[in-house]
């Protein structure tokens, strides 16, 4: 992933106190048996902790209800194999974006235990943005009686490229304020949980497979269309991340050379043609205030003859450039997410006409196109997966 966590668990408000460092212990023991059921005795081997505080804890998991344990036999000795329950761990799935943020809290069983999203100011700063995530996540936590304890990790989605080597957010990214700031090791230590950051289309890619309808599906390509276009791209079953993890930035693939200036620096790229934002410039001229993308969907649904001009020219020149991806990778599914989701066929029609024509036959014919299942939640569903593969994938 996009940048590697400090484990086993946060690093406490106060490390040297009985609870904090309990609260610690407890995170070893729930981490561990994400991986699958074990004794007492390989979860302390594991863990580096003592008999007797892997038994207390596994006693505190057992009274709140989040671990059970089941007698069997180990080298030929009787034992207990402790296992968590469905509810034994939690995920925080977080979505920041230019102008919202949304939390979701997820349980091992991949149910949803709560879901909120609040506005937040147009070019906020990282620390507003980190602030906000904490007051929700702790709202949630309280409201639905999850303790702390429970909490596996937080996954992060940000609108922009991440550089693997840095863990930053790079140049490009929706969210310029926050370029150049470790944003993992920012998010660390405030939401005092092991943290996991990817970009938000790579994790909308990521909850197709594991949330969505396509869960055997090898190559999938997920592309959100909103204020920026971006692809995340899963190839041969796992996340595709590239030389630095900056991959899928297809909303600056150039469309026309003499185009309008995007904000990348180059000229006539997909971006400047199919934003939400272009769209909204092109159909706000009349309009008072300006609209939004549910505006957009409304009026579309409704009929209004310019906006479904925008969308189908917007929809044929998607279809061009994913055309071209797919000539590439040859993806099995394409999903298209985002705030224009709720368009359906009215975007999806003109997107798979480009694709067609702009695709090898044999591929345009065999790429399955369609809406994401998911609506505005994907990206923070998708951060909420990530935290579990992490989570096994430590353990192996």
């Amino acid at each position: 992933m996009s940048a590697t966590p400090r484990s086993p668990g946060s690093k406490p408000k106060n490390p040297g106190s009985q609870s904090a460092l309990r609260q610690l212990n407890q995170q070893r023991i729930i981490e561990t048996l994400m991986s699958g059921p074990c004794t007492q005795a390989e979860l302390a081997r594991q863990t580096g902790l003592s008999t007797a505080t892997v038994s207390n804890i596994v006693k505190i998991l057992q009274d709140a209800g989040l671990a059970a344990t089941e007698p069997t036999t180990s080298s030929g000795r009787r034992a207990l194999n402790v296992r968590l329950n469905s509810n034994g761990g939690v995920a925080v799935g977080i979505d920041f974006g230019r102008r919202h943020l949304r939390v979701v809290l997820t349980s091992l069983s991949y149910d949803v235990i709560a879901d909120e999203s609040v506005m937040l100011p147009l070019g906020h700063q990282s620390e507003e943005g980190i602030q906000a995530a904490v007051v929700l996540m702790e709202k949630l936590l309280r409201e639905n009686g999850v303790d702390k304890m429970t909490v596996v990790g937080a996954g992060v989605g940000i609108p922009g490229p991440i550089d693997r080597r840095t863990g930053t957010v790079a140049q490009g990214a929706f969210l310029p304020e926050w370029v150049g700031i470790n944003i993992h090791q920012h998010l660390e230590e405030t939401l005092k949980v092991p943290v996991f950051i990817d970009n938000d289309a790579n994790l909308g890619a990521w909850s197709e497979v594991t949330w969505g309808q396509h869960a055997g599906v090898s190559n999938l390509v997920f592309l959100k269309i909103g204020s920026g276009i971006g692809a995340g791209l899963i190839l041969n079953g796992a996340p595709f991340y590239g030389n630095v993890g900056i991959t899928g930035e297809i909303g600056h693939a150039t469309m026309h050379e003499q185009g309008v200036v995007c904000r990348c620096g180059n000229r006539g790229c997909l971006e400047t043609i199919v934003s939400t934002t272009t769209m909204i410039e092109q159909l706000s001229r009349s309009e008072n205030p300006p609209l939004t993308p549910a505006d957009i969907v409304r009026k579309a649904l409704a009929g209004d003859s310019a906006t479904i001009r925008v969308v189908d020219d917007a929809g044929l020149a998607v279809g061009r450039a994913l055309g071209n991806l797919a000539n590439l990778i040859n993806p099995e599914v394409i999903v298209v997410g985002g705030p224009l989701a709720g368009l359906g066929n009215i975007l999806l029609d003109p997107i798979r006409r480009g694709l067609v024509k702009h695709a090898v036959p044999v591929i345009g014919e065999t790429t399955t196109l369609t809406m994401s299942s998911l609506g505005d939640r994907a990206e923070a569903l998708g951060a909420a997966a990530l935290v579990f593969q992490q989570a096994r994938l430590r353990k192996r």
